[in-house]
Parts: C-alpha cells; structure tokens; sequence
C-alpha cells in the first residue's frame, strides 16, 4: 500500500467509525478535559489563581494556540502555491 492508499484507508476507517457513534461529544470527552487542564496548567501552574481567572486566561492561551496555528497553516499553504524562485 503507498502512503496515499494508507491515509485514505485511515479516512475511511474513521468515517466508519464516526457513523457508529450514537454520542459524538461523550466520545470525545476525555479529549477536551485534556486539553481543558491542560491549558489551566499553563496558565497556572501553582494553582494559585480563582476558577473564574483560570478558566479565563486558559481561554486567551486556546485562542493565542489555535491563532498560531492558523498562522503556521497560512504561511504552509502560501509556500505550496507560490512558484520556486528562479536560480
């Protein structure tokens, strides 16, 4: 199998999977508690700040990550389309 075949294999296997799920969010809870505390660590890594603060500027750092990786995905997609420079 070539590492095309492979992916859309995977693909293919995920569909199904996701077709089988009678609650999406239940199967994907554990996976944003992580995320969750992991944000809350970053951004208080003592403990030390109030629920409602951490909760708030484990918000900003999300956004701040989910920003970055926009950028990173703008910039990617912008090298793949410009021509090669000539040598």
């Amino acid at each position: 199998m070539t590492d095309g075949e492979r992916r859309l294999a995977g693909r293919a296997g995920a569909h199904e999977s996701w077709a089988h799920t009678e609650d999406r969010a239940a199967r994907t809870a554990a996976a944003r508690a992580a995320a969750d505390a992991r944000f809350e660590q970053q951004v208080d890594p003592d403990g030390v700040l109030p629920p409602q603060e951490r909760a708030r500027r484990a918000a900003a750092a999300r956004a701040a990550f989910y920003a970055r990786i926009a950028l990173k995905s703008a910039a990617s997609r912008r090298r793949r389309s410009s021509p090669p420079a000539a040598a």
